[in-house]
């Protein structure tokens, strides 16, 4: 399948989700039902949602639509749980093929030589690196993407800001509310593939 096909096969989705709100609206203001408050500060259409998308998709697989904001993971033939995120600044996007080689709880951060180069007054302190905790910018999870057996300093993790989710701000990891992080970990093996478009 080529990439616009596969991203058309996207395309629909986001309509499907907003068929099922405007049915479900209805009902609850006939009820005199009061709108619950938001859980996470990002608009509604990065709130996990189940969508339907090509069968042909391993199960398992991790796609990132880096334009859409979304990260689709693929749970039956046909079937995937989306999910925001926020990406990397048109420079540092990263794009292509990868593994899940590694998964840690409340992971250790420690900025790239890169990222300490581009940005010294904010990263220069860290440069020994920060524990995992509730302070720590890769948030309670974190999967390590790999390429031929190598870190590619790529993560998908968790996120002390998630009102970045649904924007290219990072330095080209996939950022994820908390909440949601830890539900795809959960759910992702070692040697998962992922594809970021």
């Amino acid at each position: 399948m080529d990439r616009r096909t596969f991203l058309a096969s996207f395309a629909v989705l986001p309509l499907a989700a907003q068929a099922r709100r405007a049915q479900a609206a209805p009902a609850a203001e006939a009820e005199g039902m009061i709108a619950p408050q938001p859980k996470w500060p990002i608009a509604p259409q990065f709130y996990p949602t189940p969508v339907d998308v090509k069968p042909d998709i391993a199960v398992g697989t991790i796609i990132v639509v880096s334009e859409k904001f979304y990260l689709y993971h693929i749970t039956a033939p046909g079937k995937a749980m989306r999910y925001g995120v926020a990406v990397g600044k048109a420079e540092l996007k990263f794009r292509g093929q990868a593994v899940v080689g590694r998964k840690v709880e409340w992971p250790s951060w420690k900025p790239t030589p890169e990222m300490i180069a581009r940005s010294p007054n904010t990263y220069a302190k860290y440069a020994d690196g920060m524990p995992g905790g509730p302070k720590n910018p890769l948030g309670a999870r974190a999967l390590y993407l790999y390429q031929d057996g190598r870190d590619t300093a790529i993560r998908i993790h968790g996120t002390t800001e998630p009102s970045s989710i649904g924007h290219a701000v990072s330095n080209g990891c996939l950022r994820m509310v908390n909440d949601h992080v830890i539900a795809l970990y959960d759910a992702v093996a070692l040697g998962t593939p992922v594809t970021v478009y």
